[in-house]
């Protein structure tokens, strides 16, 4: 497969890790997709789930390879994702454990696990178009 270039004067992300950068979508996305449907909550699935936490992994590992590639952003976006998401996880359950907090701390969970599945869809597609996701979000 030959190389992808989307930018004049970008260095050109090579198909595989594009490849990698569509599986590490698909393990995110899978372990979310299982909180949405089993019994878990979206975003605890998503932080606790093997798959998402290979994925992470996997960006940390290869985050080098695609430095200075459209890819680096979908790198740093997916490990902003997680480390936000825990972020998020962690006040709700601050929240949580007092009762006047839970309904807020619910509220942020749900909120959370949507936040999640919007950030994954987004990415996601914006990799199909073989473009960077914005930075600053």
């Amino acid at each position: 497969m030959a190389d992808i270039q989307t930018i004049p004067g970008e260095p050109a992300a090579s198909a595989n890790m594009v490849t990698l950068t569509n599986v590490i979508y698909g393990l995110h996305a899978f372990s979310a997709v299982t909180g949405l449907i089993g019994t878990a909550t979206i975003v605890g699935a998503f932080l606790t789930g093997w798959p998402s936490i290979i994925a992470v992994i996997l960006n940390y590992v290869k985050r080098s390879d695609v430095e200075g590639t459209y890819l680096a952003s979908h790198f740093s976006w997916q490990i902003r994702t997680f480390w936000f998401a825990l972020l998020w996880v962690l006040i709700a359950f601050l929240l949580g454990i007092t009762i006047i907090g839970i309904p807020i701390a619910l509220l942020i969970a749900a909120g959370a696990g949507i936040w999640v599945l919007y950030r994954i869809i987004r990415g996601w597609l914006a990799l199909q178009d073989r473009r960077p996701v914005p930075a600053s979000r």
